[in-house]
């Protein structure tokens, strides 16, 4: 099934602010949140589409690439992708969105609030070159990459501790990671929220540190990542994704991976736009008596044919044979510009037969006026 607009989801337009897209979700996310639609399972949907949506909106470079893109340009094999976000990293990330008093009237103080929030530091976001060639993003490619990076620390789990016994909730805070404090003022009473200083803003003291990761939770490592990229992407797009980047200190959610794409030079052809250009180089009799000739394509190669009286800068168009533009089913061409070779180093002999010839009227320019010049030439091929 095809991803809805984001735009769409949260029922706001390309223009809209910060704030608006914020207020947006806000409203989608309260009207199917899972605790006002207890087993509602396309409620739950709606609302974890609308988590993905606001993810995307609210970050001012991955919106542009959604806005450049579409979702090719933030697609991704993350846990906070469609279909397999969790919902405790939904109130991690968005949770300040709906505020504590937000969530004890809605939902009876016993909904998923901010004491239910994923513990830990968020991991920070990686950043990777990807080389492709043509035939790669002509086509669409699937690559396993080898990503050095902080991983799960497999011996605790992630947690950072020595065992279940070594971890506590924080007597400070109650396992909150806030502390509040009611002050009364001439304007009355004023509730102040700050980070507890005991576990960091955690809810959770570790007593006893895992001696592989040291209390990290994490340890340097590998992970293969397998990533589709779509047809038609271009030098220096961004794919993002998500869940993919340096994974979180003691049980925090990974940061995101962020793909930079860059372009393999070709021996042959060079790229503008969605078209593929190729200089052609042909004899002086190829352009005379006319000849078929194979030239490199993206996918392979094709002839093409060359008519008796070929002029020297003249452009053929191979239709469809350049590159797809990324989320549409508009497709570039090939160009191949004709030059036609002058010899250097002539004969006696070729030099009296050229010299004979050239006195005939054939061999004097005769432009035909319905022939187009060389800037309309230049406008067509960039067209």
């Amino acid at each position: 099934m095809a991803k809805r607009d984001y735009y769409e989801i949260l029922g706001v337009g390309k223009s809209a602010s910060a704030e608006e897209i914020k207020k947006a979700y806000r409203k989608v996310a309260m009207q199917h949140h899972p605790d006002r639609n207890p087993g509602d399972k396309a409620a739950e949907e709606k609302f974890k589409e609308a988590a993905e949506a606001y993810e995307i909106l609210s970050d001012t470079d991955k919106k542009s690439q959604y806005d450049r893109y579409g979702h090719a340009g933030v697609s991704g094999n993350g846990r906070r992708s469609s279909g397999g976000m969790n919902m405790d990293d939904i109130f991690s990330n968005f949770g300040d969105i709906f505020g504590d008093d937000l969530f004890g009237s809605f939902f009876g103080g016993g909904g998923r609030g901010r004491s239910q929030r994923s513990h830990g530091v968020r991991g920070s976001n990686l950043r990777i070159k990807l080389k492709l060639n043509f035939g790669e993003i002509a086509k669409g490619v699937t690559k396993n990459i080898k990503v050095k990076k902080y991983v799960t620390c497999t011996s605790c789990g992630g947690s950072g501790a020595k065992d279940k016994g070594s971890i506590h909730t924080c007597s400070t805070c109650g396992g909150s990671g806030q502390m509040k404090r009611v002050q009364n003022t001439f304007l009355g009473q004023m509730q102040t929220v700050t980070t507890c200083p005991t576990c960091n803003g955690e809810g959770t003291t570790i007593t006893s540190k895992c001696p592989a990761c040291r209390g990290e939770g994490r340890v340097y490592g590998e992970e293969t990542i397998t990533v589709d990229i779509p047809a038609g992407v271009q030098e220096g797009m961004q794919l993002n994704i998500s869940g993919k980047g340096n994974a979180g200190e003691r049980g925090g959610i990974s940061g995101d991976l962020i793909i930079v794409i860059e372009e393999e030079a070709h021996k042959e052809l060079h790229r503008e736009g969605l078209n593929v250009a190729y200089d052609l180089h042909i004899s002086f009799m190829d352009a005379v008596f006319g000849s078929q000739i194979e030239v490199p394509t993206i996918d392979g190669r094709a002839k093409i044919k060359i008519p008796a009286g070929t002029q020297s800068g003249k452009i053929f168009r191979l239709k469809g044979k350049g590159f797809p533009a990324v989320n549409s089913y508009e497709k570039g061409d090939q160009l191949i510009h004709i030059n036609i070779w002058t010899p250097q180093h002539l004969s006696s002999d070729e030099k009296a037969m050229l010299e004979k010839m050239s006195h005939s009227s054939n061999f004097k320019p005769q432009p035909d006026k319905n022939e187009k010049n060389f800037f309309d030439k230049v406008r067509e091929m960039f067209s």
